[in-house]
């Protein structure tokens, strides 16, 4: 499940709707990462862009993984501002086994921020400028890049 909100994201409102669709009593562990948008580099906030489809196709490739090991994947994570001390990005395994989902939030995380197609701006003095210090080039995203 994954979902991309045009505002910061709530806590409390992802995580019991994450919580809604467990139906079945055989998670043994529900592992989460939250994002939130710290005080750096003089910033108000960050803006972002986001591809969906390449998001989605992205996203795929780890839905199929942790379905394919009996667990469940969830993502949420904004577009456009999102001001200081504000949560812009969620995700959480859902796992029979805490090693699984403990391990593969790890590896996700990391390959999200290397590999996911979200283009991050910072946000100063009321204006937009693109944190190319701090971004990445996405293997296969061509002009993209």
């Amino acid at each position: 499940m994954i979902k991309v909100y045009k505002r910061p994201l709530n806590k409390e409102e992802i995580e019991r709707e994450w919580f809604a669709t467990l139906t079945e009593n055989r998670n043994g562990a529900f592992v989460s990462f939250t994002g939130i948008i710290k005080e750096e580099h003089k910033i108000e906030g960050l803006s972002f862009d986001i591809h969906e489809p390449m998001l989605k196709k992205w996203f795929n490739v780890w839905d199929s993984y942790t379905k394919d090991n009996n667990s469940k994947l969830f993502m949420a994570h904004s577009k456009g501002d999102v001001m200081l001390g504000e949560i812009s990005f969620m995700c959480a395994v859902a796992s029979p086994k805490r090693r699984f989902a403990l391990e593969t939030m790890d590896t996700l995380v990391e390959d999200f921020k290397a590999n996911a197609p979200i283009w991050k701006y910072d946000l100063k003095n009321g204006e937009r400028a693109f944190a190319l210090a701090r971004s990445h080039k996405i293997d296969g995203s061509g002009l993209l890049a």
